[in-house]
């Protein structure tokens, strides 16, 4: 990997990826290992590589302070209290946190609790993401998940409790068997627990994973898209009746509740990304470490970068990726950054109620969120 920029522009985040889960959910495709599936690497091994990975990658960025850290995973809860405020710690070691800096860690709800929560807060962390994915339990276990279907707005009523103002909840909607009252039951139970913060995914069958499998047998119906277009038309209408409005596509929250770790990848920022199979962006360069746990350790331990490869983004692809990604926010794109055939094509959209032109950006319509992906690649074609 090239040195990358230390002064480059815009925000900075550091990403943590936890690679372990207690069990594998039928849908995802994430770069997680269950027990039986990591060899002899274990917790302690991976922490203890991630501390030199922060400590090499400091000498990369220099004294750029961080913005914002997202501890993700699989399952970064399965680390404990003390184990995530271990995380934060290493991170404290080799950076330095900008003043009010957004802290973030996922969290499963069974591996959850008011004392976990209660030293998150203790060690730092100032905003929590649950997964749950479904208030139906026959939802929940065609997706595989273990928690009961009570168990994630609790957890995140007990984060509440524990001094958490930013509290995320996930959702996930169109899964073979559920109905629109199931998806208004999840969303109502999700409001309840008093969350300011909703992200809501249309299952996307996998290739590779059980779920996939298990389509392709014919035991359960692909998604239908246009199941998806009108859930996600319920979920939005009962979201911003509630007062939580989109600003990307499939995140909703209160004014001030959106994530800003999130926000900087949308936003043309900058990111480390450490642990097994995380993905980092600095200057014009990419990367992505390592998949497995123990090769992650292996090569820390000779104190060399866990990078699989890396590529260089050219202005094209710059280009490409910003219209991309921020057309899928609220607050859109600027016209300034479009070029002549894309402004042409961007008029064609507005004039069929895809976007809105507001004179100087352009922001994706109710209609054209449910299209977001088609519109983009329209405004974008050569």
């Amino acid at each position: 990997m090239s040195r990358p920029e230390p002064d480059t522009a815009g925000p900075f985040g550091i990403y943590v990826h936890v690679p372990f889960c207690a069990t594998r959910c039928g849908y995802c495709d994430f770069n997680t290992y269950t027990p039986a599936e990591l060899g002899d690497a274990t917790p302690d091994g991976w922490l203890a590589a991630l501390q030199v990975e922060l400590e090499l990658a400091a000498r990369r960025v220099g004294t750029r302070p961080v913005d914002t850290v997202f501890v993700g995973g699989g399952t970064p809860t399965l680390l404990g209290g003390d184990g995530l405020a271990a995380v934060l710690a290493a991170v404290r070691t080799n950076f330095t946190l900008a003043p009010g800096a957004e802290v973030t860690t996922e969290a499963n709800p069974e591996s959850s609790s008011p004392a976990l929560f209660a030293r998150l807060r203790e060690a730092g962390y100032t905003r929590v993401s649950l997964g749950m994915q479904s208030a139906a339990t026959h939802v929940l276990k065609v997706l595989d998940r273990v928690h009961s279907a009570g168990r994630a707005p609790a957890a995140a009523r007990e984060a509440r409790a524990e001094g958490f103002e930013h509290v995320n909840l996930d959702l996930i909607y169109g899964t073979p068997g559920e109905s629109d009252d199931d998806l208004k039951l999840s969303v109502q139970t999700a409001l309840d627990s008093g969350i300011d913060h909703l992200s809501a995914y249309a299952l996307i069958v996998e290739d590779g994973t059980a779920l996939a499998r298990r389509v392709r047998r014919g035991e359960l119906p692909a998604p239908d898209d246009d199941v998806l277009a009108d859930r996600y038309e319920l979920l939005d209408a009962a979201l911003s009746g509630a007062g939580l409005h989109w600003y990307e596509v499939s995140n909703w929250s209160t004014p001030g509740g959106e994530c800003r770790h999130n926000l900087g990848y949308w936003d043309g920022g900058h990111w480390w990304g450490a642990g097994p199979g995380a993905h980092g962006f600095l200057g014009s360069t990419r990367w992505w470490n390592v998949k497995h746990p123990k090769a992650y350790a292996q090569t820390l331990a000779e104190r060399r970068l866990p990078v699989a490869d890396s590529e260089e983004l050219d202005d094209t692809a710059r280009h490409i990726e910003d219209v991309m990604l921020r057309l899928r926010l609220r607050s859109g794109v600027p016209r300034t950054v479009l070029d002549d055939a894309e402004s042409l094509r961007a008029g064609i959209a507005v004039a069929d109620g895809l976007l809105d032109d507001t004179g100087d950006r352009l922001v994706l319509t109710d209609r054209g969120r449910l299209l977001a992906d088609a519109v983009i690649r329209d405004v974008l074609a050569d």
